[in-house]
């Protein structure tokens, strides 16, 4: 139940936290907007998109476990009811509230990282900027 569980809140995060990394990247491109100002506003904007999918999401999987509690075994009611509502605890409080609530309040420092793990890490464009760039 654990993983299962692990596995649904790290796909909620990733779906958030792309899109809000999403508009860092495009907030910082602006001459306009400094880099603090730059990460609150890509916090707000960046939830603003994702949240839609992480509702939606998190709605169809609380669905899918409380249907498990017609089942006739208790191991799978209780099952669903537990999976359900871990679910909605952590699509909503964890996910929905404190993660853009840290990422807003740590400003600059949500996007820091140390020189030595920058340069050994590779140049990975998940979100497809470059690509955008390259057919602009």
């Amino acid at each position: 139940m654990i993983g299962v569980t692990f596995g649904l809140a790290m796909d909620y995060q990733v779906f958030l936290v792309t899109r809000i990394r999403e508009a860092y990247l495009k907030a910082g491109e602006r001459d306009d907007v400094d880099r603090l100002r730059a990460v609150h506003e890509s916090t707000v904007e960046g939830f603003a998109q994702g949240a839609r999918v992480v509702t939606a999401a998190a709605i169809i999987m609380i669905a899918v476990f409380i249907a498990f509690l017609d089942q006739p075994l208790p191991f799978i009611q209780i099952f669903g009811f537990a999976l359900g509502v871990a679910v909605l605890f952590d699509a909503f409080f964890i996910r929905m509230a404190l993660v853009p609530a840290t990422m807003y309040i740590l400003g600059r420092s949500t996007w820091w990282m140390p020189r030595w793990l920058d340069r050994i890490l590779p140049e990975v464009d998940v979100e497809g900027t470059e690509l955008e760039k390259e057919h602009a």
